[in-house]
């Protein structure tokens, strides 16, 4: 019972189930956790200790004769730094934010804190989520535990560093370019991008498949217990779906065998792909195919995948971060500047023409689907990287422009509105944690989980964390 933080989410939901620990003591255990670790990696930025011992106490109390299901029972939970918790710092990693007190809570905290979750902390992203590397002018550079020379990703990497560190069992993220799947790969953890309106969200910008809210944890059965309390309907959201959903524990909890998945490397749009990461991905492949999977070379048509989302991304931009730039000279990092300024630049045809390339991409893609149950390829181009660089300018040797070329292989995949899952595949020679993209059917969510835990009881990776910070 002393290495509390070592044990899965699910293991843990049931100790507390059987009283056989309370959340007051599991709180606890988070915080001294928290306490010996957090100093090497940087993970959790905001720490919310009276408030979380609160609730704790609240739900010892609770009566448990009518809980919904997979309530957790007092399970600590870390948030994103762009998301609110009521009465507790939001920065989303801004120096123009960096005081601001969330005044309530967001939709999905709602959701969490009334099925038993207790909210710890608040995690590390790079500034207002922009970036595959999670440092910002507020709180510094959030460290992988792999290798605490690298980065843990973005922009969801403190969530990611922080499972993986065995902070907390369970983290909320977002994704809009790859900002699950990316750090989940970097940190050796399971990251789901879910089909947009699968989890309800209050969005200040165009309401559109690209920008979603994902559960990250350390399995799979992990994934779908918080995907189970945070998919769901909401008055607020126009996207979001009624249901009833089906039980993503149940699914994850009964490993099904893909029959027939296709492969790619690079999706036909990245020009290069790390010799190592490409080759883990590849042997997941090849092993499938031994345990008597179809396996086949192949990938839906992408090829304007990358120029739609980066011109539909402009647009966002312009939505939440103009008014700011206006504001705010010199404010923000460039990289933001960068793009605003790119989306202002967007004649409204180029918008329009791109919404329609992405309605026929994601039709293209479901006919794809139409013969293979999944599709295989790596998260990333690339392993973790230096924590100083800001970004890749080059894999194996090829120089990408810009600062998401890196990231095309999640870029694309958020284009078709398929549900997708970074899943651990393996490790570099260094030791650096390489991640698998297992892309679903359209809503195809409990059959991904199903293959997921297939893939996972193979690769048989996810015991290796959490770890103690690595060096």
């Amino acid at each position: 019972m002393k290495e509390l933080w070592k044990l899965s989410a699910t293991e843990t939901v049931e100790l507390l189930k059987r009283r056989e620990v309370s959340p007051r003591e599991l709180v606890e255990a988070a915080l001294e956790r928290i306490a010996q670790t957090n100093p090497r990696i940087n993970a959790i930025v905001t720490l919310c200790e009276e408030r979380a011992r609160a609730h704790a106490a609240r739900l010892e109390k609770l009566d448990r004769s009518n809980l919904p299901p997979h309530f957790l029972h007092g399970l600590p939970i870390a948030v994103k730094d762009n998301t609110d918790v009521a009465g507790v710092r939001c920065t989303s990693g801004s120096r123009i934010y960096a005081d601001r007190i969330a005044p309530s809570s967001d939709i999905v905290v709602q959701r969490l804190e009334g099925n038993g979750a207790v909210v710890l902390g608040k995690t590390n992203l790079p500034e207002f989520a922009a970036g595959g590397n999670s440092f910002n002018d507020v709180f510094g550079a959030t460290r992988n535990p792999w290798d605490t020379r690298t980065t843990p990703g973005g922009s969801s990497g403190g969530s990611a560093a922080a499972l993986a560190a065995g902070q907390v069992w369970l983290a909320t993220g977002g994704d809009f370019g790859g900002s699950v799947r990316q750090p989940a790969s970097f940190c050796s953890i399971v990251g789901l991008r879910p089909s947009a309106g699968m989890i309800a969200r209050i969005q200040k910008q165009p309401f559109s498949a690209l920008s979603v809210e994902g559960p990250m944890a350390r399995t799979v059965a992990d994934c779908a217990l918080l995907f189970d309390i945070e998919a769901g309907w909401h008055p607020h959201d126009p996207l979001s779906q009624r249901g009833p959903h089906p039980d993503f524990s149940a699914a994850a909890s009964r490993p099904q065998r893909p029959a027939r998945v296709a492969f790619s490397a690079d999706l036909g749009v990245a020009r290069a792909v790390d010799p190592e990461v490409r080759a883990l991905c590849r042997a997941v492949a090849d092993r499938l195919a031994g345990e008597g999977v179809a396996v086949e070379e192949a990938h839906p048509d992408l090829s304007d995948a990358e120029r739609t989302f980066l011109t539909l991304r402009g647009a966002v931009f312009v939505a939440r971060h103009a008014a700011n730039l206006e504001r705010y000279p010199g404010g923000l990092k460039p990289e933001i500047v960068e793009n605003t300024e790119f989306g202002l630049r967007l004649a409204p045809g180029q918008i329009v023409a791109a919404e329609a390339a992405q309605g026929e991409l994601i039709r293209r893609t479901a006919k794809f689907f139409e013969e293979y149950d999944l599709l295989l390829c790596p998260a990333v181009t690339c392993p973790p990287f230096a924590v100083g660089l800001r970004y890749p300018t080059e894999v194996a040797g090829v120089r990408y422009e810009g600062y998401m070329g890196w990231l095309v292989l999640t870029c694309a995949v958020t284009v078709t509105a398929c549900p997708a899952m970074s899943l651990p595949c393996g490790f570099t020679r260094a030791g650096l944690p390489v991640g698998l993209q297992v892309v679903g059917r359209p809503r195809g969510e409990a059959a991904l989980f199903s293959a997921a835990a297939y893939i996972e009881s193979l690769l048989n990776v996810a015991p290796k964390t959490p770890i103690d910070p690595r060096p």
